[in-house]
């Protein structure tokens, strides 16, 4: 039987990275999205036919308890979990409402304990699991006009390392990524030449692909199992 992977944020960006990445590594996937149930539809298939995998799609808000918990009813047998659901909201905290807060802490940190508590008691009976937290730089050293998502990543950080330790006895790592500029649709927000000037700061002198992203994704799970409650960052030596 293949090994399954579930992806959340599955559609576009890092988590269709990672989708394309794994379906050529032979995984089975379990894409997860919010809204963009034709474009994810279409990735599956696209997945299907090149690699010969079998590539399930659902359409859920993992902000919502209560929709992640029928989903993860469809899902099955879950081999590797990656939490990439992510919303941000860049402007002044004095700005921001208590729905729009809630709404990035929910989905980029209350997310992973919606999804964990829920597949890592399969992962533990079979002794075997990765579970891979996609961050951000934001969540290491927090970011002005973006406190709530850089809560939320410190947040996330935190998690990774505490459950990483409880889970280590049973054969299960829990690894983060803090990635740093990505060319992703997080970034419509800013101007060209806001990115021209982000590019300027990084030491690498550009900006970071999806599939470079989804790339140290799949080393990351491919790693020793000695290697847990870590989080990577991969930012071209910006910060």
């Amino acid at each position: 039987m293949r090994k399954k992977v579930l992806i959340t944020g599955g559609s576009r960006g890092i988590g269709e990275a990672a989708a394309k990445v794994l379906a050529g590594e032979g995984y089975d996937l379990f894409l997860v999205c919010k809204h963009s149930e034709e474009k994810v539809k279409e990735l599956a298939n696209e997945l299907e036919q090149k690699y010969n995998i079998c590539c399930q799609t659902v359409i859920c808000d993992v902000s919502d308890a209560s929709q992640v918990e029928t989903m993860i009813r469809q899902a099955g047998e879950i081999h590797v979990l990656i939490n990439n659901a992510a919303v941000s909201y860049v402007g002044l905290l004095t700005d921001m409402t208590l729905d729009q807060w809630q709404q990035v802490i929910n989905t980029n940190l209350n997310s992973l304990f919606y999804l964990c508590r829920l597949i890592v008691p399969q992962m533990v009976r079979r002794r075997e699991g990765k579970i891979i937290n996609i961050s951000s730089v934001w969540g290491n050293v927090g970011a002005s006009m973006e406190v709530a998502y850089s809560t939320a990543k410190g947040g996330v950080n935190s998690f990774t390392r505490a459950l990483a330790k409880e889970l280590a006895p049973s054969n299960i790592q829990v690894n983060g990524v803090a990635f740093g500029v990505i060319d992703t649709d997080m970034n419509v927000c800013f101007s060209k030449e806001d990115m021209e000037a982000l590019r300027e700061e990084i030491p690498a002198d550009r900006i970071g692909t999806a599939m470079e992203a989804g790339e140290m994704i799949r080393q990351i799970i491919n790693a020793p199992a000695y290697l847990t409650g870590q989080i990577i960052t991969m930012d071209g030596g910006w910060i």
